[in-house]
């Protein structure tokens, strides 16, 4: 029996292609699961005429890519961070981090798989990245991590929430005492 793959198919072909398979495999298995139509005339025209404009769809996504590779190649970007002991980061840069500024810096949005980094920055300096936008398109951007200057307000408000909580502590104890 023949049939045109709608979807690939491990071991019988690729989508679009026509096959000549057994009856029972077309009937029990292919056409159940919407992976492959009967070879008839009008239905080799309508996928050849599906593929033909999926081949057209992704060319013109590839040249988008390209375009987008060309505004991010050679970018660099800043991030600032906190600094802890030992000239670590409080916390680190990841991917996230990255994607959000660079689709900031380039005004479209770069998914976080798409950057390319082992581990999260713990510490201050530049660092090469690859952005991974498709199988051959890898343009390199520059991260930069800076000391996030001014004063670090989150260790005072720690120490007065901890003062206030300790005088409820104090308040609470007496009136117990009254008791």
């Amino acid at each position: 029996m023949k049939v045109v793959l709608l979807e690939d198919v491990p071991g019988k072909g690729r989508a679009g292609e026509i096959k000549d398979v057994s009856k029972g495999y077309a009937k029990n298995f292919l056409l159940p699961r919407g992976l492959a139509l009967i070879a008839t005339t009008a239905v080799t025209k309508q996928v050849e005429s599906r593929l033909e404009r999926e081949k057209l769809e992704q060319s013109i996504g590839q040249e988008k890519l390209v375009e987008l590779a060309q505004q991010i190649e050679g970018r660099e970007i800043h991030l600032k961070a906190r600094l802890g002991g030992g000239e670590r980061l409080f916390g680190s840069i990841t991917a996230a981090d990255v994607a959000e500024e660079l689709s900031g810096a380039i005004g479209s949005v770069v998914d976080k798989k798409k950057i390319d980094i082992e581990k999260p920055f713990h510490q201050t300096g530049s660092y090469e990245v690859v952005v991974k936008l498709a199988g051959d398109i890898k343009p390199k951007i520059t991260v930069v991590i800076e000391e996030q200057e001014g004063e670090q307000k989150e260790p005072e408000e720690k120490v007065e929430k901890t003062e206030a909580k300790g005088k409820r502590k104090k308040a609470k104890a007496k009136e117990e005492a009254k008791e």
